[in-house]
């Protein structure tokens, strides 16, 4: 079994594959200061209650925007099991050319899921990842990272609406029944959803004019079953699409590895 974790700003998402099928996969909230020995008590009781442990594991591949953390998860590996810890970063093969001013700038969850999305579609693609920011991620026809854009994401735009109006209570996002809000929460519902798809729209409208008018996006994160719906020009989702990629890395990789 492959244990893939996505470890995000704000959640860690972890997959559980046996060949290419995920098999379970689990979230948890991102904590920067968590040691190794706490990341493992976490993910050994995770993977419990699903029936499976680390005794089951023959890979581990990791994808970390919070440095700090890649660390640890390496040594975790080291601690507490038989396997080494494939960390997303320079020197590891990617099977992807980087086509950008300085490739050592692209963050590993993007190129993980610009490998993902371009396995997929095998064409011109953007992979759209609605997590702390909002990333715009293009490969070219021939398979190489060209780079993209990144916005504010939702989380990130809420927290700093509700911490600076005073007035303004944090709400759980849920479709608007019309653009003119008749109270704070609808209005809220309204700005969010309808102003993030305005943005993502533009932003891909731009994007695939650049890339010849053909590209497929696909979208992915915590929000994109949030914003999606309301887009123009993206109607793809696929939530488990960064795992994917670090599945896809993991057997590019595993040669090299014994």
């Amino acid at each position: 079994m492959l244990l893939a974790i996505d470890v995000g700003n704000t959640q860690t998402h972890l997959g559980a594959f046996e060949g290419t099928e995920l098999t379970q996969h689990w979230r948890f909230q991102t904590r920067a200061g968590a040691t190794s020995d706490e990341l493992a008590e976490r993910i050994s009781g995770l993977m419990e209650l699903r029936g499976t442990g680390f005794d089951d594991l023959d890979g581990l591949v990791v994808s970390s925007v919070v440095p700090p953390l890649g660390a640890e998860y390496t040594q975790l590996a080291e601690q507490y099991l038989d396997v080494d810890c494939l960390l997303v970063g320079p020197g590891i093969r990617t099977g992807m050319s980087i086509e950008i001013d300085n490739p050592a700038e692209v963050g590993a969850d993007r190129l993980v899921n610009a490998i993902a999305a371009y396995e997929e579609v095998g064409d011109v693609c953007v992979g759209v990842d609605f997590g702390t920011g909002i990333n715009f991620d293009a490969v070219s026809a021939e398979g190489a990272y060209l780079g993209g854009a990144i916005a504010p994401g939702v989380e990130i735009s809420l927290t700093a609406l509700t911490e600076r109006a005073a007035r303004i209570s944090r709400i759980d996002l849920g479709e608007p029944k019309k653009a003119i809000g008749t109270s704070s929460r609808e209005a809220i519902q309204v700005g969010v959803l309808y102003g993030f798809a305005g943005l993502v729209d533009g932003i891909a409208r731009r994007i695939n004019r650049e890339l010849g008018g053909n590209a497929r996006f696909i979208a992915t994160g915590g929000y994109a079953k949030s914003i999606v719906p309301f887009s123009e020009e993206i109607e793809e989702i696929d939530e488990l699409l960064t795992l994917k990629g670090l599945r896809i890395i993991h057997e590019r990789n595993s040669g090299d590895r014994g």
